[in-house]
């Protein structure tokens, strides 16, 4: 048993265990998720989270030690919004007939994102380098790590606020949606993709494949126009 103490301090530090809790933590999740009937309050990520944090806290592990073992998760997050191009060439025709509203919509929503997440911030006191890591809170989190780096931020900052925006976004888009009445797919789809990025993205999936089609090409738009609108506006705050 004096062994024991030792054995784990070995086998903390190895990436292979925290890569498999990872993994362990989210079909957890996964399995919450579907044993509740695919409720939106009960997301994967949010529960592969609380289980994560948990097993952190309770031994110590300091965050460096366990993203030694989840960069392989996050090296994955490339080739995934890669992969959204398949569902997004079956939706083309789609696309092509929506073209002139989604870029309204990108725009309008992109700026909303940017600008509230500043003005809030900046009317409660927030300033520095604190605040440019809100800028890029609603694009996809290797984009807005870029972002915020960029900017002068916290990247760590920007990682939890983007992971939050967007766990915020997939338990809300499904009854927002409804409450608003909104029926077409491809619409519910392209402003979680704006508004909740990865995540979103995810949600929309599980919900319709088109609807997924489109939050792929939200995110992905508004990835690139929030890159080139967020100096500019944070400019305008400070």
């Amino acid at each position: 048993m004096t062994d024991l103490p030792d054995i784990w301090s070995y086998l903390r530090e190895g990436p292979l265990l925290w890569l498999t809790a990872t993994l362990v933590a989210y079909l957890a999740g996964d399995a919450a998720f579907r044993a509740v009937d695919r409720n939106p309050l009960v997301n994967p990520v949010l529960v592969a989270m609380i289980i994560l944090g948990l097993a952190l806290w309770s031994t110590g592990t300091p965050y460096a030690t366990y993203f030694e073992g989840a960069q392989f998760v996050h090296f994955m997050l490339g080739p995934a919004t890669v992969a959204l191009a398949g569902p997004l060439y079956e939706n083309l025709h789609h696309l092509r007939r929506t073209l002139v509203p989604m870029l309204g919509a990108l725009v309008v929503g992109s700026a909303v994102a940017v600008i509230s997440a500043l003005w809030i911030a900046r009317a409660l006191g927030v300033r520095g380098a604190t605040l440019a890591s809100l800028a890029p809170k609603s694009t996809t989190a290797p984009v807005a790590i870029g972002i915020s780096e960029a900017l002068g931020g916290l990247t760590t900052l920007t990682a939890a606020l983007v992971i939050l925006t967007g766990i915020i976004g997939a338990v809300l888009v499904t009854p927002l949606m409804n409450a608003l009445g909104i029926r077409d797919w491809r619409a519910r789809g392209f402003a979680v993709g704006v508004a909740a990025h990865g995540i979103g993205t995810a949600r929309a999936f599980q919900v319709n494949r088109t609807a997924g089609a489109f939050a792929g090409v939200g995110m992905g738009l508004n990835a690139l126009l929030t890159a080139l609108l967020a100096p500019y506006v944070l400019t305008l705050f400070r």
